[in-house]
């Protein structure tokens, strides 16, 4: 096969080798990698230059983006926050409280974008978990796989079931309707949900169920926090020991002392304060304020506010997801306390202690930051930065009175789309004019609610996928699975696909997964002279299931630090489940699309 190999082929195999390991390394944003891979392959000649913008005009991209400010409406009119308040409930027994949100989490995703289904009940989540006294990490984690798993239900549900839908179009010359996923998506997706409902949330770690984690929420613990001395501190003099008995009472540990722009070596524990000096506090919000009261201390930045317990300043907790504009920056770098009076109080990033000034941090995926400013400042700040709050605190204002009409409106759009009346992109586009129009999504909102990275993302990537189509590269891949799976039968090859991008899916972006494992499985298909639909779907399904890592898919990023959840706990509850996946899925996909 290699003998064979064109000089094309040779360089798309290369330049999606070195793609692929680029998204493994996770240091490069991937829509920045995706774009300079599109570059690359227009400069090596495989791209025409008519064709190298096409993916931005591409239906799947359109309909990602229209999805998104949907998304944003339909959390605007209030319409999901009183279907998860009427639904939840403390005091009900674990196993139910799980199935209960998880079918939520399924069924909203199944009409909206999963990252936004999740975004909105994991603080309703984290509220019940507060008030059952229980570890939010029990539930966090099997809220997130549901939202992935309702994803497979429709069209618009996840964005590879948008990709492997037009795709087919292009390839067979007509796309899969709104609910022709929902047969597959529905099984898999309930199965899913009893599985994490009634055994799942078992197989965490022993140490994840006795609700005592830095992480847990309820208790707000493992913040880093930087303090100054100001100059009527009646501590000035004294060493810094001297704080620790102070300290202790207020739950609070004395973690470091920077002086200029030098930390000291150690905990300085016997250097005297001086005027400036900034202290390194952990502990949870609660007790540090407790502590800068005894003190005289003062929040560093926070002299533009009116204290913690003014009227003019709130206090907020936000989880930056992995799609956030200020991943890699620092609060100084964004110009949070410049720009929005707003200031950086506190990052928690699984029970780490930060050795360098908070405010200098670079943020992390995950990263739970403490923030204190004006409402409307922090509610502007939030939306800038992408961020997800942890509690409701009215950061945003919800329109309930519009909800009915919110949901009319987009359900009137779908049912349209689905018989064929109205194309999808049109209808969807349509709502979102209309939301505009009765003010449900403001115009400031419009733009900030599009994931533009994944957009750049699949601009990048869909003309890269059509190169490899072009050059026979999809058809030279799928002759080789089918010279190695050689004598088997077409449902073990099909069974092998779906492990492979299953597998891929875990570990790099969904969307690329499906864009690369799409025509792979089309040209096996045809290789075996067997229908190409089960070989979509089984590509499908197993680009949205990515269980095993928080890396795979965002909603497992958005989790982590929530539910201070370590890298290798994500295996225990997603082994099994894509193990049940494929299980289940092989044999479904094969009865309602048969070979």
């Amino acid at each position: 096969i290699i003998a064979g190999m064109t000089g094309p082929q040779i360089f798309l195999f290369v330049l999606l080798a070195l793609l692929f390991a680029m998204l493994l390394w996770g240091r490069v944003r991937y829509d920045v990698v995706a774009a300079g891979a599109l570059f690359v392959a227009f400069v090596g000649g495989v791209i025409p230059k008519d064709d190298v913008f096409t993916g931005f005009g591409h239906p799947a991209t359109v309909i990602i983006a229209l999805v998104l400010i949907v998304s944003r409406g339909l959390a605007n009119s209030g319409a999901i926050d009183l279907l998860g308040r009427f639904l939840v409930s403390a005091t009900r027994p674990l196993a139910v409280h799980i199935g209960l949100m998880s079918a939520v989490s399924a069924a909203l995703s199944a009409i909206m974008n999963n990252v936004a289904a999740l975004a909105l009940l994991m603080p309703v989540d984290m509220q019940a978990a507060a008030k059952a006294k229980r570890s939010p990490a029990l539930t966090l984690m099997p809220l997130s796989f549901a939202s992935i798993l309702g994803g497979m239900i429709t069209l618009i549900g996840t964005p590879p079931n948008v990709v492997i839908a037009t795709f087919r179009e292009e390839a067979l010359g007509a796309p899969y309707g709104m609910f022709d996923f929902a047969p597959v998506g529905l099984v898999v997706a309930l199965a899913g949900i009893a599985f994490v409902a009634l055994v799942g949330w078992r197989l965490l770690p022993a140490e994840r169920m006795k609700g005592n984690m830095l992480q847990e929420l309820q208790d707000l613990e493992g913040y880093i926090a930087e303090c100054v001395v100001p100059e009527d501190c009646k501590h000035i003099g004294k060493r810094v020991l001297d704080l620790h008995p102070l300290a202790e009472d207020n739950d609070v540990s004395i973690i470091g002392l920077i002086r200029g722009k030098e930390r000291l070596p150690g905990l300085a524990a016997r250097e005297k304060l001086r005027k400036g000096d900034f202290l390194l506090l952990e502990g949870g919000p609660e007790s540090i304020e407790q502590f800068l009261g005894a003190s005289g201390l003062k929040y560093s930045g926070a002299e533009k506010h009116s204290g913690l317990v003014g009227e003019a300043a709130s206090m907020n907790e936000v989880v930056v997801p992995s799609s956030s504009p200020i991943l890699g920056r620092s609060a100084v770098q964004i110009g949070l306390l410049r720009r929005f009076g707003v200031t950086l109080l506190g990052v928690s990033r699984q029970g780490r202690k930060f050795r360098a000034r908070v405010r200098k941090l670079h943020l992390q995926a995950g990263d739970i930051l403490l923030l204190i400013g004006p409402d409307e400042g922090l509610s502007e700040a939030v939306s800038t930065m992408s961020c997800l709050p942890l509690a409701e605190r009215g950061l945003q204002v919800v329109q309930r009175h519009k909800a009915a009409l919110a949901v009319g409106l987009f359900s009137v759009a779908i049912i349209a789309a689905s018989l064929g009346w109205i194309y999808l992109p049109i209808a969807l586009l349509a709502v979102v004019v209309a939301f505009i129009g009765f003010r449900i999504v403001a115009l400031s909102q419009l733009y900030t609610s599009v994931e533009w990275s994944v957009i750049v993302l699949l601009g990048s990537l869909i003309p890269i996928g059509a190169a490899l189509e072009t050059t026979g590269c999809t058809e030279l891949i799928a002759n080789g699975i089918v010279h190695w799976t050689a004598g088997y039968s077409p449902t073990v090859v099909l069974t092998i696909l779906m492990i492979v991008t299953m597998t891929l899916s875990d570990v790099l972006n969904n969307v690329a997964t499906a864009l690369i494992a799409a025509p792979i499985g089309v040209s096996i298909a045809q290789s075996l002279d067997v229908s190409p639909d089960p070989f979509l779907m089984a590509v499908a399904v197993a680009s949205s299931c990515a269980f095993l890592t928080p890396i795979g898919h965002k909603n497992n990023t958005i989790i982590m630090g929530p539910g201070g959840y370590k890298f290798g706990d994500y295996w225990r509850m997603g082994l099994p489940l894509e193990i049940l996946v494929v299980a289940l899925g092989v044999p479904v996909i094969l009865l309602f699309w048969p070979l």
